[in-house]
């Protein structure tokens, strides 16, 4: 790349990944010596952008905090307004942009000024959001994963388990996994000498220790994958076998392909065989088939039932005269 302006661009975009850069992997990515690299280090610091650099094997440069806003040249509202509304994104776990959310989230808190960062704060300190419908994660805690993640660093974090249980853990960070409405860190604790998840929500007080992390080989080649099949398989299964006193090919459209399986008994009637992870799902499933049914198990699908029917007696005697 012989265009100087051109490169100084480039460059000052890999340095706003939160992470340090060996000259070598700069000089390779821009098709340069490193020579040349130094030059346009310099050159950025010429111009206000504050290049930190370390020494030693794993050492490399990295873009300090306090720089201006980089190369989008936004002014103090702009910035303010684009950190207000990622954080946002990524504490509610909007479906589709919350990964990409906390990724850019990471880039722009890296380099915002401290008085940008403290009118951030404030911001979001006087900001009461309407409860959604997950559990709500602080964005600075993703942001301080997302980090030192790409930056290959060791974190210590304070973890609360499901049943209250409380400890402080040491972990490499291998990645952040959004499913559902939930965020998870997957990383390899240091201190149980195994890969654990951990649920965002439930952690504490994080922070990145500046010690490097390990290389590993992550469980599994998907990630994502991997850690929604360990926490469906945490969930409890309710198996449902029920009567319907319909005709198969009557109540088969209304199930759904791939939703249990269906067995004749005669041509009135057939036997649903399901499995679910909340009885709710099976109750409304029922509900919704518009035909008689008698629920032969799990007995706890049998007392919801009755319970749901309770309410909705209680519901309609409440407004009969």
């Amino acid at each position: 790349m012989t265009d100087t302006p051109a490169r100084l661009l480039s460059l000052l975009s890999l340095l706003q990944t939160p992470r340090e850069w060996p000259g070598s992997e700069l000089a390779r990515r821009l098709e340069v010596s490193q020579r040349t690299i130094r030059r346009d280090i310099d050159r950025l610091r010429e111009l206000g952008y504050p290049v930190d650099a370390s020494r030693g094997a794993d050492g490399g440069y990295r873009l300090g905090a306090g720089a201006a806003m980089p190369p989008l040249l936004l002014d103090d509202e702009e910035a303010v307004a684009i950190a207000v509304g990622l954080r946002g994104a990524a504490g509610q776990a909007i479906s589709g942009i919350e990964e990409s959310s906390v990724r850019a989230l990471a880039k722009l808190e890296q380099v915002l000024p401290s008085r940008l960062r403290y009118r951030v704060g404030a911001l979001g300190a006087a900001t009461v959001p309407l409860p959604g419908t997950g559990p709500a994660v602080d964005p600075e805690h993703l942001t301080v994963f997302a980090g030192a993640i790409a930056n290959t660093e060791r974190t210590r974090f304070a973890y609360r388990t499901g049943d209250g249980t409380e400890s402080r853990r040491h972990v490499e960070p291998h990645r952040l996994v959004s499913a559902g409405r939930r965020w998870y860190l997957l990383g390899y604790d240091l201190d149980r000498d195994g890969w654990r998840i951990f649920r965002a929500d439930r952690i504490a007080e994080p922070r990145a220790t500046g010690g490097r992390a390990t290389p590993r080989r992550p469980p599994a080649e998907d990630v994502a994958a991997y850690v929604t099949d360990r926490m469906y398989s945490l969930l409890p299964t309710y198996r449902a076998r029920v009567t319907l006193h319909a005709p198969m090919n009557q109540v088969a459209p209304a199930i759904g392909d791939n939703i249990g399986e269906l067995e004749p008994i005669d041509d009135a009637s057939c036997v649903w065989n399901a499995g679910a992870d909340t009885l709710d799902w099976l109750a409304f499933r029922l509900l919704g088939l518009g035909c008689e049914f008698t629920v032969h198990e799990p007995p706890e699908l049998i007392g919801h039932l009755r319970e749901m029917v309770a309410r909705v007696h209680r519901g309609i005697s409440s407004t009969v005269d």
